[in-house]
């Protein structure tokens, strides 16, 4: 597939790129396309990561700007996507937007069947306001509204993840156990309907697509990809691509986290059963191979929206962004899921390509994803209300500031709390009353604890200071 490089944005949470003006304001408004996968790492980008095949990514990398260190706030329960799905479609962070959820469920109690007034329009809203044509697919996952009362025009909605089987937990035990696999048709999941979700999402997009290219009005796009979550479902040959000896492990790779039960990561999580305890080498790499066939799969659909809205004429006017709702472990730190504070699970892939847009250029500075949700607000003319608490990613984006975010704070239930400072992580297992600090800068990995070392007392106490701080800015009261 041909792409225009500089005519092309997207944006790709845990790279690092940058781009420059806008569309001449006397043209029709630039069209926006938002591409979410679910549970992908940023390290599984092919021109970041290295081991997963992702041609088409790697195109949108290298003709926009992607970000390096772009991160989910966390959540309030064990399904992280739903925080931060949440998060995209309200725009605001991660306290603020459960207390907009508590509101919710206790207006539909009383008010059955009415949509939930609150205080904001969603995403989608807004932008049609703006006068944008608004469609969805996918997986929606957001209970304060459903997609039909928020967008024009609504494919297949889809809940939270292809529904998994008994066989497809605590395996494999070993080489022998061939009990669940990923092409097996007869275990549903992704093949629920004959046809892989992928594949029908491909499908509804490029639909959307032919009909948008006849409308005078500018579009808005939310594709949602279930993958790559598990069941990690892909036809045989995309597993094929990843024999099991070319798989390598994590180099923080260990059979037990030390707190995982404390943090809420151990037997009880449903992610954490996905893999045998404790976690053995041969089982994280059979779960990577099946992770990076559906990674790669994906790819290709997404290849195939992108080679339909160049053949529309619209790819020169349209704003790609792309991103996951956070990342995941498999394997890192003895973890499977993404209910964790490390770099692997709070990061996402973020990649910006669009018009105007500088070609591969890569950004370090921290960002959150949902950013894009109020990115796409400025690109469209559009009102900023004031409660949407994320900014725009613009201005780092042209290059009218190098500065990103002082402070990133992560959250999971009352369990994890985290923030990031310059070079340095803290994070807080209240249950274990247990503190970890790690330089990111020289241990990206995050493999030497530095909270105990007399050393960085210093630096410890200062990392308290502002995780307390944080905590109290962002309306954070689930640890009193």
């Amino acid at each position: 597939m041909k792409m225009q490089t500089k005519q092309t944005m997207i944006l790709l949470l845990g790279v690092a790129a940058c781009t420059a003006p806008m569309a001449d304001a006397a043209a029709k408004k630039p069209n926006i396309l938002f591409i979410l996968a679910d549970d992908q790492c940023w390290e599984t980008i092919g021109c970041i990561g290295g081991e997963v095949k992702t041609p088409n990514l790697d195109k949108l990398v290298a003709g926009g700007v992607s970000f390096k260190r772009a991160y989910n706030m966390g959540s309030w329960s064990g399904a992280v996507c739903v925080a931060s799905r949440h998060m995209f479609n309200t725009g605001r962070y991660v306290w603020n937007c459960n207390d907009l959820i508590k509101q919710s469920a206790k207006w539909k109690k009383t008010h059955k069947n009415k949509p939930f007034p609150g205080q904001i329009k969603s995403w989608s809203q807004q932008l049609g306001d703006a006068g944008y044509s608004t469609y969805f697919a996918g997986k929606w996952h957001v209970s304060m509204f459903s997609a039909k009362q928020v967008f024009d025009v609504v494919g297949t909605e889809r809940g939270g993840m292809p529904k998994q089987t008994p066989e497809g937990y605590n395996r494999p035990l070993d080489e022998n156990d061939k009990n669940w696999l990923p092409w097996d048709k007869s275990k549903g999941g992704f093949w629920e309907g004959g046809t892989h979700w992928s594949e029908v999402l491909r499908d509804e997009a490029i639909g959307f697509i032919d009909q948008a290219s006849q409308d005078d009005k500018p579009f808005f796009m939310y594709i949602a990809f279930n993958a790559a979550h598990d069941p990690r479902q892909a036809p045989k040959e995309f597993v094929d691509m990843y024999p099991i000896e070319s798989i390598k492990l994590p180099e923080n790779f260990q059979p037990l986290y030390p707190y995982a039960d404390d943090i809420g990561c151990g037997k009880s999580l449903r992610d954490a059963r996905l893999a045998p305890f404790p976690r053995t080498e041969y089982s994280v790499k059979v779960n990577r191979q099946e992770y990076y066939a559906l990674v790669t799969h994906m790819d290709v659909q997404i290849g195939k929206i992108l080679e339909a809205l160049e053949k529309s004429g619209e790819l020169d006017n349209t704003y790609i962004f792309y991103t996951a709702d956070h990342g995941l472990a498999i394997g890192h730190h003895g973890l499977i899921g993404k209910q964790n504070m490390y770099e692997h699970s709070l990061g996402a892939p973020l990649i910006v390509n669009g018009p105007g847009l500088e070609s591969g250029k890569r950004i370090t500075e921290r960002v959150y994803i949902q950013d894009i949700m109020p990115t796409t607000l400025e690109l469209a003319g559009a009102d900023m209300p004031d409660e949407v608490d994320f900014q725009s990613l613009l201005p780092l984006i042209t290059g009218k500031t190098q500065k990103g975010r002082d402070v990133i704070y992560g959250a999971y239930k009352n369990l994890q709390r985290c923030v990031m400072q310059g070079d340095w992580k803290l994070m807080h297992y209240p249950k274990a009353s247990k503190y970890r600090l790690f330089n990111v800068a020289k241990d990206p990995n995050e493999m030497n604890d530095l909270a105990e070392n007399p050393e960085y007392a210093e630096r410890l106490k200062t990392m308290k200071e502002a995780l307390a701080s944080e905590m109290v800015r962002q309306n954070d009261h689930e640890l009193d």
